[in-house]
């Protein structure tokens, strides 16, 4: 299918400030989108916030405007500069929520322009917890056990009863206006009385359900406002920030899935359903840390090709499920190690973080593309950039060798932060390596991390050496800190086995027979030195 040419201008929406959780992938992502389109023929209008970016140069854009990324500022800039079009999948989080508030205040339809890239109705199914749940039982698929908490109830009973209410005064002539104004006064109230009915039906799913659970709420990025709970003080206290933090005052309380290994399919989907995975990525730290904290490999390393088809099959199902008609998606699963189950965490509708590592680790320009599908655009229309215009671009790349990333963290900057990773991301950056192998892959991205490690360098274990090392070594690696994966080479050099090791942490044995293997070569290099020859 050809490009469109009922478009001609198009708007697109920026990331806004860096901040934890939402940093240069998506200045990253949204520059390549600007190029894409711009290419194309398309005026481009850009709106960011942050001027510190590569998107706001002004080569870019045909229009840039620095500003506040709020619906009401980008409202007068669509009245403006009439955009055909607005693509919402290359701004992250702050993008998405923002076209929706458009969409709701009916200021895309007042000046006729066409979400691309992803419907409304799409992202509101992805991004609403409750949603997402009912469109996964839909297909089949698994979902872990859990409630929603957003006082739906009291306010549905306030629609009808605003509703009701202006029927009746329109109907005896009475002062709609007057209404209006007083209904809109009195929201700060009604929102405290929503948030105090979502924190009952909060303890009330938590009664269900038990501790420890999952908080996670609506409509946010990098799991800000969620955490864990494994008592009532802390499932009150993430509760709160938790509806504070989402746009829509709701969370969702979820069954403790922690230790469960934790894998993501990068999907690509044009308007001819064709689907390509650009890559797997595995989690090495298992559930329970947040995929941006977490150390990851790409591809899958412990997927057996069964299991790996059985997840493909199920993440391009949710893609068609959820309506996502082009661009890049980002699916997330966890594992039971136990008994193999199978559950879908979430989905992102959007160009994400881990689009970006997925663009980095096989060459392959998930934005770029996603922006030229976004216009009608089909994938064996476009060039393969991998291959140099030789194959089109509904191959799917080939990983011949091994992708390694690691946070890197910088709690020193934040003295009343816990070094103890959850739900909610903590790091201020990332590191990627490639490598023949992991083994390689790892120790290159370690020494890449830039704060003086040559790779699995001796660290100190708490109470280690002073007579019960066991009990030593299953505190230092039962709680998720940054240089847990450092701890873990300490234990085997302190005599731990991997099944010690598993027990305490949970990492997958083969990673651990891994790190296990290259403290026994440095014991050997140490004992008897490197070969002569």
């Amino acid at each position: 299918m050809p490009k469109r040419t009922d478009i001609k201008s198009i708007l697109i929406i920026g990331a806004g400030p860096i901040i934890i959780g939402q940093a240069c992938e998506f200045d990253y992502s949204g520059t390549q989108a600007c190029k894409a389109l711009k290419a194309e023929g398309y005026r481009i209008v850009l709106v960011n916030s942050n001027p510190a970016t590569i998107m706001t140069d002004p080569d870019l854009a045909d229009a840039t405007y620095v500003e506040p990324i709020t619906p009401e500022v980008v409202a007068r800039i669509i009245e403006k500069e009439r955009p055909d079009a607005l693509l919402p999948t290359m701004g992250g989080q702050t993008a998405l929520n923002t076209a929706l508030s458009l969409n709701k205040m009916g200021v895309l339809e007042k000046f006729r322009v066409e979400l691309i890239g992803a419907k409304a109705d799409a992202i509101d199914t992805a991004e609403d917890r409750e949603l997402f749940r009912e469109a996964m039982r839909k297909i089949g698929l698994d979902t872990p056990k859990s409630m929603l908490a957003n006082a739906s109830a009291a306010k549905d009973a306030d629609k009808e009863a605003h509703a009701s209410e202006l029927v009746r005064l329109r109907a005896e002539g009475g002062d709609s206006e007057a209404f209006e104004r007083d209904w809109a006064a009195k929201e700060p109230e009604r929102l405290r009385k929503y948030r105090n009915r979502a924190m009952v039906e909060a303890f009330e799913a938590m009664l269900e359900i038990g501790l420890p659970c999952i908080i996670r709420p609506s409509f946010t990025l990098g799991g800000t406002g969620g955490g864990i709970a494994y008592n009532r003080e802390e499932f009150f206290d993430i509760v709160e920030k938790g509806l504070d933090a989402s746009p829509t005052a709701e969370v969702l309380i979820e069954e403790s899935v922690l230790g469960w290994k934790e894998y993501e399919m990068e999907v690509v989907r044009d308007r001819a359903d064709n689907c390509i995975i650009i890559c797997s990525i595995e989690n090495v730290d298992p559930m329970g840390v947040h995929t941006g904290d977490s150390i990851t490999v790409a591809p899958a390393l412990t997927l057996t090709d069964k299991e790996y088809q059985v997840m493909r099959n199920a993440s391009i199902a949710v893609l068609r499920e959820i309506g996502i008609e082009t661009g890049g998606s980002n699916v997330q699963f966890g594992v039971n190690p136990a008994d193999g189950r199978l559950v879908v965490i979430e989905m992102n509708p959007r160009v994400s973080r881990s689009s970006a590592l997925a663009s980095k680790a096989t060459g392959f320009p998930i934005a770029k593309v996603a922006a030229k599908l976004a216009v009608g655009y089909t994938l064996d229309e476009l060039a393969n950039d991998i291959t140099g215009g030789a194959t089109p671009a509904a191959f799917e790349p080939t990983i011949d060798y091994v992708v390694t990333k690691i946070p890197r963290f910088a709690f020193e900057k934040f003295p009343g932060a816990a070094p103890v990773l959850t739900t909610a991301m903590k790091s201020v950056g990332e590191v990627m390596a490639i490598g023949r192998t992991f083994q390689e892959s790892m120790q290159k991205a370690l020494r890449g991390l830039e704060t003086g490690l040559t790779g699995f360098n001796e660290v100190e274990i708490a109470g280690g050496g002073e007579g019960d090392d066991g009990n030593a070594i299953r505190a230092a690696l039962g709680t998720p800190t940054p240089d847990r994966i450092l701890k873990i080479a300490q234990a085997f050099r302190m005599g731990a086995s991997v099944d010690d090791i598993y027990r305490s942490c949970h990492y997958e044995p083969w990673f651990l027979r891994q790190i296990e293997e290259i403290v026994r070569t440095e014991a050997t290099i140490q004992e008897r030195g490197l070969p002569k020859d």
